[in-house]
């Protein structure tokens, strides 16, 4: 005679429970994370408040052919918007729109871009203020109006924040190492419009008194438009 083991229904949600907290720890390490737009540097196209999900895969190096055939493997490409460790504190995570490439030469004039001696199209860009004309004077350490020809180095990246006049990018602290990346912005999950007051609460208690101010108008403050909008 033979005997069937049956598992209880305890032991039954235990392990379910068990493989899928296995299975967010690997989507979180390996596949996806999650990021939160702390400031103003990428607006228009990025607001404060906006809650991404960073595509971790995207630019993973590939062993084999097979690999590259089977995974959706990419190259960092101008114009990518990319979440990096900022080079000048790599425990700080910083998000940028790639501008140059290894190997070629960047140069800014007026707030133009130029590749290579070529302007840039770049129908993203916010500016604070316009280009300076032509009877103003601008200061050789005026970044935002003009940034000398410089080279590229291999396996390094010239990014910039979209809003140029208020971003802190390759223009002040050099390039950004290709090892340095972590992944590829893809969308955005969910918005929240935050009050100003949020980022200056500090202190004992302000974790608590954030987050039930966020619960309280979560309704309210959410920009329900922006949910699942794709990032170009």
């Amino acid at each position: 005679m033979t005997t069937t083991f049956k598992k209880s229904t305890i032991r039954e949600y235990f392990e379910s429970i068990v493989i899928a907290v296995i299975l967010a720890l690997f989507i979180r390490t390996w596949v996806f994370q999650a990021f939160k737009i702390p400031t103003g540097s990428m607006e228009n196209n990025l607001l404060i408040g906006d809650h991404l999900v960073v595509n971790k895969w995207a630019y993973a190096p590939t062993a084999m052919g097979l690999e590259r055939v089977v995974l959706p493997v990419q190259t960092i490409a101008r114009g990518d918007i990319v979440v990096f460790k900022y080079p000048e504190d790599p425990e700080r995570d910083f998000i940028k729109r790639v501008i140059g490439l290894p190997g070629e030469t960047v140069e800014m004039r007026n707030k133009k871009v130029y590749i290579n001696g070529r302007p840039l199209d770049e129908p993203y860009v916010h500016f604070l203020t316009p280009p300076a004309s032509g009877q103003t004077e601008i200061t050789a350490f005026d970044l935002r109006e003009r940034y000398a020809p410089q080279d590229v180095p291999p396996d390094h990246y010239f990014v910039m924040g979209d809003n140029r006049d208020n971003s802190q990018d390759s223009r002040y602290w050099g390039f950004m190492p290709r090892d340095y990346v972590k992944g590829k912005a893809l969308m955005i999950y969910w918005s929240y419009e935050v009050s100003p007051q949020i980022y200056q609460d500090e202190g004992v208690g302000a974790g608590a008194r954030n987050f039930f101010s966020t619960l309280a108008h979560f309704f309210t403050r959410t920009r329900w438009s922006r949910l699942g909008h794709q990032i170009h």
